[in-house]
Parts: C-alpha cells; sequence; structure tokens
C-alpha cells in the first residue's frame, strides 16, 4: 500500500485546528491512517498554503432544479420565489440533463463529498451514479390534501424506487434514499402520518420557517400562502388552524428515531428552537439546523438567526439549496458570506459545521466528516480568501 502525505498552515481535522507542525498520512485510495508529528512523517511530505480539512457536506441541495441558474431574480420573498419555481421548470430534457451535469462537477471541484439532495424526480439519477460524491437522496413529497395523499404518496414512492434499484448496482452508501416532506405549507396532516411511518431510522429533510407567514398559516389561517394557494385551486388554507408555529405543529408527526434536517429557518423564534430540541431528544435520533445563507439572501435578503442557534445549542450544519435561489454551490462561499456578516463567529466552529456535524447530520459520520483513521473524508484547501478545491 502506498501512502501519500500532507502538511499545511493548518490542519482542520473536523474538530479543531491543529498547528503546524503535523503531517496527515492517507492511502492511495483516501483513507486516513494517522496524523503525526512532522519530525516523525521522513521525507516526501506534500506541503500546500492555507488550510486542509475534511471534504464538505453540503446539506441541502436540489441538484434537479440547477437548468434554473439566473431564470428567478433575486430578493422577490418566498412566495413570488415558489410561483416563479413551478412555473419556470419547463425545459427541454436534454438542457436540464446538462445543467445538472455541470452543477454537479462544479460542486466536486469545490470540495463537497456528500448532499443531501431534494427531488421530485429522479432527473439526476444518471449524473448521481457514475459521480464521486455520495447522496441521500431526498424525495420530497408535495400533497395538500388528505383526499390526494395516497395517490401521492405512490407517485413519489415510484421515483424513491428508480434510486433505490439503482443501489444494486453502486458501491455501498453511495446512495441512501428516502421520502421527506417539502414544508409545513404543502403537506397534509395524513401525508405527514404516512411519511412518518415510511422513515423509520431515516435521514428526513424539511424546509421550515422560510417566511413568517408559515407560522401566520398554522396560528391563524391567513396570510400571503393564501394567493399560493390559489394557484392550484384553493380559495383558502387546506391545513388545520392549531394556534401554534408551523413548526410546533408538524414536526411532532414524526415519532420513528428520524434523524431530521430542518432547512433555512430564516425567521425561527427562540421557543421553536428550544421545542425542537427538546422534542427530538425524546422521540428523534437527531435535529439539525441547516443555514443556507446565500439562499436565505437570495430570496428574502434576510439571513436566519444564527447567533440565537448557537446560543441554544442548536446543530447546524451548512447547505447551497439551488441555483434557482445562488449564485454558486459552494459551501466555502456560505462560509465566507457567514463571516462577511457575523465575523464574530470563529472559523474552526463553522468548519465543524460544513464537515463533522454535515456528516452526523446526513447519517455518515463513519466514513466523512473527520480525518480519523479508517475514513475516507476527501481533503479540501482553502487558500487565505477561503476559497476552496478538492485535492484528495
Amino acid at each position: 500500500m502506498n501512502y501519500r502525505k500532507f502538511q499545511a498552515d493548518k490542519i482542520f481535522n473536523g474538530f479543531e485546528f491543529l498547528d503546524p507542525g503535523h503531517v496527515l498520512i492517507v492511502e492511495d485510495n483516501g483513507r486516513v491512517v494517522e496524523i503525526i508529528a512532522e519530525m516523525d512523517a521522513g521525507e516526501g511530505i506534500e506541503r500546500h498554503k492555507g488550510i486542509i480539512c475534511p471534504g464538505f457536506i453540503n446539506a441541502h441541495c436540489h441538484l434537479e432544479l440547477s437548468h434554473l441558474k439566473d431564470v428567478i431574480p433575486p430578493h422577490t420573498g418566498l412566495v413570488p420565489f415558489l410561483r416563479d419555481v413551478v412555473g419556470k421548470r419547463d425545459f427541454k430534457p436534454e438542457i436540464i440533463l446538462e445543467c445538472i451535469e455541470k452543477a454537479e462537477k462544479e460542486m466536486e471541484q469545490a470540495g463537497i463529498v456528500a448532499v443531501g439532495d431534494i427531488g421530485n424526480t429522479n432527473n439526476t439519477l444518471h449524473t448521481k451514479k457514475k459521480s464521486r460524491i455520495v447522496w441521500n437522496n431526498f424525495v420530497e413529497v408535495l400533497s395538500f390534501t388528505d383526499e390526494g395523499s395516497a395517490s401521492n404518496m405512490h407517485h413519489y414512492s415510484n421515483v424513491l424506487e428508480s434510486f433505490i434499484e439503482a443501489e444494486k448496482d453502486l458501491e455501498k452508501d453511495h446512495f441512501k434514499s428516502s421520502l421527506v416532506p417539502h414544508a409545513p405549507y404543502t403537506i397534509s396532516s395524513k401525508t405527514f402520518k404516512a411519511i412518518n411511518e415510511r422513515t423509520e431510522n431515516a435521514v428526513v429533510s424539511m424546509h421550515n420557517q422560510e417566511n413568517p407567514m408559515e407560522d401566520q398559516l398554522y396560528e391563524k389561517g391567513t396570510g400571503e400562502f393564501i394567493p399560493f394557494f390559489n394557484v392550484f385551486g384553493f380559495q383558502s388554507s387546506p391545513f388545520p388552524v392549531t394556534g401554534k408555529s408551523s413548526l410546533q405543529s408538524c414536526l411532532p408527526h414524526f415519532k420513528r428515531n428520524q434523524r431530521m434536517i430542518l432547512v433555512h429557518n430564516t425567521f425561527t423564534a427562540e421557543q421553536d428552537v428550544n421545542f425542537a430540541i427538546s422534542y427530538a431528544k425524546e422521540h428523534l435520533a437527531g435535529i439539525h439546523f441547516c443555514i443556507c445563507a446565500n439562499a436565505n439572501l437570495y430570496i428574502e435578503n434576510s439571513m436566519p438567526p444564527i447567533s440565537m442557534l448557537i446560543r441554544n445549542g442548536a446543530e447546524i450544519v451548512l447547505g447551497t439549496d439551488s441555483y434557482s435561489s445562488n449564485w454558486q454551490l459552494s459551501i466555502a462561499a456560505e462560509i465566507r458570506t457567514i463571516r462577511e456578516k457575523m465575523p464574530e463567529i470563529p472559523l474552526q466552529q463553522m468548519l465543524q459545521w460544513a464537515t463533522i456535524n454535515g456528516a452526523k447530520a446526513l447519517g455518515r459520520s463513519d466514513a466523512l466528516g473527520s480525518f480519523e483513521t479508517g475514513k475516507r473524508p476527501g481533503m479540501v484547501l482553502l487558500d487565505s480568501t477561503l476559497n476552496a478545491r478538492s485535492i484528495f
């Protein structure tokens, strides 16, 4: 077995920065052997300027929407944005597939090694099967009413089956696939319950509180979502009025030890964070709050309450969202934006979000997220301006 030895100005091991006197040793296949002192490493050390860290985890993406790059204007707000996504998806299949291929390559080159990817279709399947990235395929269910629940569950289950069938010809754990709800404003109570039954011990993703009107929808049955529902033939909200926030109304549908990723959280209140963390301790395998800073700025021109999440002990992960709502698909770009907006947050903490936290959220911390012996986490080099490229 041949070995390669890497040294940089700093090595971030997934948990903390190591001083410059360390060398990372990996096998030719990328498997971590150990991190040792430079004096014990011998010759043949590859030296780099910058920071070496494990491959990045993109906990939230919509690869199938890559053809919408530069199609939807920024700062429209969530409801107009949703209307555009629904109304502007009619592209030629060859263009959709070409854009998916291009976006996948961009993520790989930017050091992303695993993606939690949302999809309503199997348009990404061909690209993902040959990708070096590993994929959590979140087949996203939409069903506004209980009456349509069985039909919609059947449709999206067929999409899920295409990913499960493909796993037979792939390396173990290249795919992890599950049904997930889109958001509290698109899923009926019966559909939530059906997804819960289908996802015991699985990783589940859900868009959460991107707009303050999500809470109003459940608290009062009113708000800006009503015109959105009109597009689908509803004159009023199809969802129950609970008098509670959207998160407190919907999260309790999940109680089968799922690992839940709540995405965006742009307008999540402190009491909801505490509720979610407390609920997860009793009913879930874990709960993670995914920040997609550039997408939040693109859609609502708002940043999520990151300081509040940190203060309350939320486990934070990072995502890019899609090209319909971002200028690039880069976890390094997400880190740069958060660092620009919130320079008080230590870089070490943000790199934890991008590596070991993300690996835990996707159920992949046994193989990814940190430079620990036996793992194959990939390797990213960050330069002095926090631009990233894959180096192994």
